[in-house]
C-alpha cells in the first residue's frame, strides 16, 4: 500500500488540477465565414492570391485601393469601403504586409469616398514603402446583383497579375451600403 500511496497522490493532484481548468470561450470564425459578403470577399482575395503565385511576394506590401462605382469611378460607397477592408484583411490573414492608407496624411480623400488616390500618388506610395501590387476593383448595381470585378496589378507596369468578377444578391444589407449619404 505504501507503494501505490504517492502514485494515489500523484493521481489526485493531476485531477484537481485538471478540474481547476477553466473552459474560455473560443472566438469562432464560423459565423463570420457564413456572411455571404465576407465569404465572397475573402474568396476573391484567395483567387487573386493563388492566380497571381510566385508573381506576388508576402515579403513586399500591397496596397488595397478603395473600390469604384463603375458608372462613376470618381464615386464609392459604403460597399465599396467595406469590401476593400474585407480583402486588405484577407490579404494580411495569409502573411502579406498591407499598407494601411487610412492613416496616410497626403492621401486624396473625397469625403464619403474612401481611399480614392491620384496615380501619381500611388507610385509614391508603394515605391515608399517598397509596394510590389495594388488591388483594384469596381462594382456596378443590377437590377438583382451587384456585379464586382478585382484586378491585382504590378504598380510599375499596370499589369494585371489576377482578376476576378463575382456578383452578390441584391438584399436589404447591399441596399443599405449602396447608400451614397449626400454631401453638406
Amino acid at each position: 500500500m505504501r507503494r501505490f500511496f504517492p502514485l494515489l497522490l500523484i493521481v489526485l493532484m493531476f485531477a484537481a488540477c485538471a478540474s481547476r481548468q477553466q473552459s474560455y470561450p473560443s472566438v469562432s470564425y464560423s459565423s463570420v465565414a457564413q456572411s455571404e459578403l465576407i465569404a465572397a470577399s475573402y474568396q476573391s482575395a484567395d483567387t487573386l492570391m493563388r492566380q497571381a503565385g510566385e508573381s506576388l511576394s508576402p515579403r513586399h506590401p500591397i496596397i488595397v485601393a478603395t473600390l469604384v462605382n463603375l458608372n462613376a469611378l470618381e464615386e464609392s460607397s459604403p460597399l465599396g469601403r467595406l469590401i476593400s477592408e474585407q480583402l486588405g484583411a484577407r490579404f494580411a490573414q495569409q502573411g502579406y504586409k498591407v499598407i494601411e492608407l487610412k492613416i496616410r496624411q497626403k492621401l486624396y480623400m473625397k469625403r464619403h469616398e474612401g481611399e480614392m488616390m491620384l496615380t501619381r500618388e500611388i507610385r509614391d506610395i508603394a515605391q515608399q514603402h517598397d509596394a510590389q501590387a495594388l488591388v483594384i476593383g469596381t462594382y456596378t448595381e443590377g437590377a438583382d446583383r451587384v456585379f464586382i470585378n478585382l484586378k491585382l496589378t504590378q504598380i510599375e507596369n499596370n499589369i494585371a497579375l489576377a482578376a476576378v468578377d463575382y456578383a452578390l444578391p441584391l438584399d436589404m444589407n447591399i441596399r443599405a451600403l449602396l447608400y451614397r449619404p449626400a454631401a453638406p
